[in-house]
């Protein structure tokens, strides 16, 4: 019965640990999706991620909090997979993991590498807005 309590509990942790989705509007990047945003106008955000990263886990929370905020509600954030969307990483010209990158639409308004400062950070998003 313990053992049974430890793997429940681990796996309730899990998205936690391996950082789930902060919200609704944040999903694993689809070309079709992402179009899809352009189109509509809507303000993006892109996050190269990888699991092994730890800035990444360290931009996870900052940007959870920032999604929370009421002035980002409309803002659709897409994951892009560091080690398996090599595809999508060459479309947007990205080289390392805890990239950043900001659309007003189908504008490219702002990219950050690697920044862990809730302030730079709260800064590029806005770069979408």
């Amino acid at each position: 019965m313990t053992t049974r309590r430890l793997l429940l509990g681990a796996l309730a942790a899990a998205p936690l640990l391996f950082g789930a989705a902060a919200n609704a509007a944040e999903a694993v990047f689809s070309p079709e999706a992402f179009e899809a945003a352009q189109k509509a106008g809507k303000p993006i955000l892109v996050h190269v991620t990888a699991p092994w990263c730890t800035v990444c886990a360290a931009q996870k929370p900052i940007l959870a909090k920032l999604e929370a905020q009421p002035r980002f509600k409309d803002l659709q954030v897409f994951d892009v997979d560091f080690d398996s969307l090599k595809d999508v990483l060459k479309r947007f010209g990205v080289t390392r993991q805890s990239t950043l990158i900001t659309f007003k639409g189908e504008k490219e308004t702002g990219r950050s590498v690697g920044d862990t400062q809730p302030e730079w950070i709260e800064g590029a998003v806005e770069k979408a807005l």
